[in-house]
């Protein structure tokens, strides 16, 4: 038995290495970069100078409250060892892959009490390309997922050991993944709902929450009293109702898509059936769905039944938990979040650990055709899933994606921005990449439509002329990137703003306003 324990670990080991190890070679030149990834590498770089968690990329260079500090204060960790954050969260996300994988292994393992649906449930991981695209951008996603499987081990671990400070580490360690997404919040929920339904009397159910919540409250309240004293607001968020957008459903569902079916010759052909999908997701949450009211339910009701299997229960409560705080923020705080692949990645996690204890209740049915249907699919997932990562890992080895690619590294503006004297003001679409490769802070454009709230902004017209005030004056200049690839209404924007300017320079679709020579 030692041995075979010994044999686990040690396969599990391997697979995590496996894990660092393709990260690492699929991103040569540096994990893929996108606005969020730059205001977490500013933030990082910020905290080293001594000037705390503050909006290193933009001139304003105030405060950050609307994105967690966790993410930028271990790549500020990291960077005291004179690694730039920019670098540094490449081997930060390499390592949170193998951890991730060694974790999941770990749940599988304890979920089903088998060693092979451990590592099983590891290797899924491993060769899943739209986890393994999370994992290869500067991201606070993986450092999410690592809190939270952690998170959800110290839970079941409580529950089995009936010992309380695995309930305090649960408590503790959901405040790590709030410190690292807002979404965190619904882990709380989680472990709040599966407290009332699991356990057997409400002094136990009330004792254990307060318990619980008493061990999570500290780290968000800590946070919210700093954003409170520093910026005079909470979490930088607003409470305004703007319904979800067809657009936004749309890309959730190829999204889904892509995870579902690991093939792209056979993704692009059902993806126009959007409705398949569609039909897809609502069977699969109605299932699951189901399946845990059945067993929290009956245990709630009768108290004395025996538990349900906490792992499996408590990520298939937690999907519904993350879709209400998801969709309640893009409703009610932030209508530019979309239903993009991060977003949706804790998602895919439980799924993937629903699937394996799926494939495991079969597996103890002892039915021949069961058991051989479990095999055929299993193996035919894991040869579908590596060829598809196979070329996936090849893709992004061939250059950095997103800001971190060759189109921005070679881009002729830039070199245009960094040439100009010290102390010129940028107004730019795109603070983050300036920013980047300039080394410069900017200033954020004004705009008709506030993209977070979804509703007109006041004073454009009057930021308008004073922004073009400011090029005249010699002292500023007005950049513009991606200028013919933007919505009409964008373009219409831009054009107002470059009305009466001086184009100095023009290059690959990029513009650059100055005053007149």
């Amino acid at each position: 038995m030692m041995k075979q324990r010994a044999a686990s670990f040690l396969i599990l080991g391997l697979l995590a290495a496996l894990g660092i190890f393709l990260i690492l070679y699929a991103t040569p030149q540096g994990l893929g970069l996108s606005d969020d990834s730059i205001a977490y590498i500013a933030g990082a770089r910020s905290m080293l100078n001594g000037q705390g968690y503050r909006e290193a990329w933009l001139a304003s260079n105030g405060p950050v409250t609307h994105f967690p500090p966790a993410f930028s204060s271990i790549l500020a960790l990291v960077g005291l060892s004179g690694l730039d954050p920019i670098r540094g969260a490449r081997f930060v996300n390499a390592l949170l892959f193998g951890a991730n994988t060694f974790l999941l292994g770990v749940i599988g393992w304890r979920m089903t009490k088998s060693q092979v649906a451990g590592i099983v449930l590891a290797f899924l991981f491993v060769v899943n390309s739209s986890l393994f695209r999370v994992h290869a951008v500067a991201m606070s996603e993986p450092l999410y997922i690592f809190f939270s499987l952690i998170s959800f081990l110290f839970f079941e671990y409580y529950l089995d050991r009936k010992r309380m400070r695995w309930l305090v580490l649960t408590g503790c360690f959901a405040g790590l993944a709030y410190l690292t997404r807002y979404a965190g919040l619904a882990l709380v929920a989680t472990f709040l709902v599966a407290i009332i339904l699991l356990r057997e009397t409400w002094e136990l159910r009330i004792k254990r929450s307060l318990v619980f919540v008493a061990s999570f409250l500290p780290w968000a309240a800590a946070w919210a009293a700093r954003n409170k004293l520093v910026a005079d607001n909470a979490t930088n968020r607003t409470l305004v109702y703007h319904p979800l957008s067809a657009e936004n459903i749309q890309t959730g569902i190829y999204n889904f898509s892509e995870f579902l079916i690991p093939v792209e010759t056979w993704r692009r052909t059902l993806v126009k059936m959007p409705e398949l999908f569609l039909v897809l997701v609502f069977v699969i949450a109605f299932v699951i769905l189901i399946w845990v009211l059945l067993k929290g339910f009956r245990k709630f009701l009768q108290p004395t039944s025996e538990l349900p299997e906490v792992l499996s229960f408590t990520n298939g409560l937690y999907i519904f938990g993350y879709l209400a705080s998801i969709i309640s923020s893009m409703m009610l705080f932030d209508a530019s979040t979309k239903f993009k692949l991060r977003i949706n990645s804790p998602i895919y996690i439980s799924l993937l650990i629903l699937l394996v204890w799926l494939g495991f209740w079969l597996w103890q049915k002892r039915s021949t055709i069961q058991r051989g249907l479990v095999i055929v699919f299993t193996a035919s997932l894991f040869l579908l899933s590596v060829n598809e990562t196979k070329g996936v890992v090849a893709q992004l080895h061939k250059g950095a994606q997103g800001y971190a690619s060759f189109q921005w590294y070679d881009s002729e503006a830039m070199d245009f921005l960094d040439d100009l004297p010290d102390g010129t003001r940028i107004y730019t679409n795109q603070p983050g990449p300036v920013y980047l490769y300039t080394n410069r802070p900017s200033y954020v454009l004004p705009d008709l439509i506030d993209p977070v709230t979804g509703l007109p902004r006041k004073g454009f017209e009057q930021g308008a002329k004073t922004l073009q005030a400011d090029v005249l004056s010699g002292e500023a200049v007005l950049a513009l990137f991606k200028f013919g690839s933007e919505a009409e209404d964008v373009q219409s924007t831009y054009l107002q703003l470059a009305e009466g300017l001086y184009l100095a320079h023009n290059s690959h679709g990029d513009k650059i306003y100055t005053t007149f020579p």
